[in-house]
Formats: structure tokens, C-alpha cells, sequence
């Protein structure tokens, strides 16, 4: 089996991983979006991609099990076909894109929305907001391109999701059900694209038991915290979801302007 060797790699490669699998089981995937920024310090962003997805299945996998009670099917039938859309204009316009300019894009929504829920106050924040198709074949279309490109659709799907203040545990069930759509839909077009070579699959399998062990630290931490506090921690990702895009997609392009 062939694998990447530098212990760099590795590094920067668990901690990613295990704060995915914490976020997907418990707090819906948000902060999963650092994985490939943080793979991305020792490999290109491309091969950080292909690592991650088979990573991102297998956890995803797991997850089922776990919440295959617990989801929200008009969130489902909403954002899903408008996923498979983006996935689609992901795939055609691969050779064209540019990471960094999606995710200043991913950036500029998950913190104006953030700042937004904030500033509004608790009794805006706590009024439950409806399902709108309009709304969620946007952002659900956002989150299959940016899923497509880097593995970034948590925080389009937690802008839909969070102002419907649904139980915590049908919010993380729905973002699961969803991405287990979106991630193997994604393997067929990672596939045609030549991006699983031996190297990267090889890498990704000798991940996968952090993968599922931090899953199952997720499944445990979300079992033990307050709903209110849970929907603190969530919008709080968001946010640090947010800059750290940001950051990633203002440097990339002050990097370039330097060369």
C-alpha cells in the first residue's frame, strides 16, 4: 500500500481529521471545513481534497447508524437536488477554479450571517425560522459547489439550518444525511478527475481509525451538552469557520501579488 511518508503530514493530517469527525457527529460539520486549509500545510490543496473525502464517506457511514431517526426530511428534498446542481457546476468548471476566491466567498456569508444572528439579540436568534425553498436551493447549491472544490459545504448548510432552531439532534441528523448524499456523489466525479491516485488512498486509509474515533467523541460530547449551549458553540464555529477562510483566501492572494 502506498502512502505519504512525511511525519509533517501527519502533523498538521490527525489533528485535521479528528476535529472533523468531532464535528460531523456532534455539532454538525461546521468546523470540518479546517481539514483540507490544515492538509493543505504539507500537501497541495487537491490532494487534501482526495484524502479527505474517502475519510469524510467512511465517517459519514458511521454517522447514519447514529441519527437514522433523527432528521428532517423537507430540509432534505429542499436542499439536495439543488446540492446535486452545484456538484455539477463544481465538476465542470474544475480546471477553472480558484480555492481561494471560494473561500473568500464561504467567508464573507458565515461571518456577515454570524454577526447578523449577534447583533440582532436573543429574541430575533430564538425565533424559529421557516424552510424556505428560495433560501435553501441557494445556499444548498452554495454547499454542493463548495463541498465539490474543498470540502466546505458545512457552513451554507448551518446558515439554512440553524434559524429553524430545530432539536439539536435533528439538525446534526439532517446535516448528516445530507452530506452522505453529497459525499458519495462526490467520489464519482473525484474519480473521472484522476484525483484518488494509489498515494492519496493509500493515505486516507491509514487515517480512517482517527476518523472514527473522533466520530465517536463527537456522538459522546453531543449527548452531554445543554441545547442552548450547543447552538452558542454552534454559531461560534461558524464564525471561526468563517475567518479562518478569510484568512486563508486574504493571504493567498497577498502571497500572489508579492511573487
Amino acid at each position: 500500500m502506498e502512502f505519504i511518508t512525511d511525519p509533517f503530514f501527519y502533523a498538521v493530517g490527525i489533528p485535521a481529521v479528528l476535529i472533523a469527525g468531532v464535528s460531523k457527529s456532534g455539532f454538525g460539520g461546521g468546523l470540518g471545513v479546517m481539514a483540507v486549509p490544515l492538509m493543505a500545510l504539507a500537501v497541495s490543496p487537491q490532494a487534501a481534497a482526495a484524502i479527505m473525502l474517502p475519510i469524510l464517506c467512511m465517517m459519514d457511514l458511521a454517522n447514519v447508524w447514529a441519527y437514522r431517526k433523527r432528521w428532517d426530511r423537507r430540509n432534505m428534498i429542499i436542499l439536495v437536488p439543488a446540492a446535486l446542481v452545484g456538484i455539477l457546476i463544481g465538476t465542470l468548471t474544475f480546471s477553472y477554479l480558484s480555492i481561494a476566491a471560494v473561500k473568500l466567498i464561504i467567508a464573507a456569508i458565515a461571518i456577515i450571517f454570524t454577526l447578523d444572528h449577534w447583533l440582532r439579540g436573543k429574541n430575533a436568534g430564538d425565533t424559529p425560522k421557516p424552510a424556505a425553498w428560495g433560501k435553501g436551493t441557494v445556499l444548498g447549491g452554495l454547499a454542493g459547489f463548495t463541498s465539490f472544490v474543498a470540502h466546505a459545504g458545512g457552513p451554507p448548510v448551518s446558515m439554512f439550518l440553524l434559524p429553524q432552531r430545530m432539536d439539536k439532534s435533528v439538525f446534526v441528523g439532517t446535516t448528516v444525511m445530507f452530506f452522505i448524499v453529497v459525499n458519495y456523489v462526490k467520489l464519482i466525479p473525484y474519480w473521472f478527475l484522476g484525483q484518488f491516485d494509489a498515494s492519496n488512498l493509500g493515505t486516507a486509509a491509514l487515517l480512517i481509525p482517527v476518523a472514527l474515533f473522533g466520530t465517536w467523541l463527537g456522538l459522546w460530547a453531543h449527548d452531554k451538552v445543554n441545547v442552548v449551549v450547543f447552538y452558542r458553540v454552534c454559531y461560534g464555529l461558524l464564525f471561526v469557520t468563517g475567518l479562518k477562510l478569510l484568512w486563508d483566501g486574504v493571504t493567498h492572494f497577498i502571497s500572489v501579488g508579492a511573487v
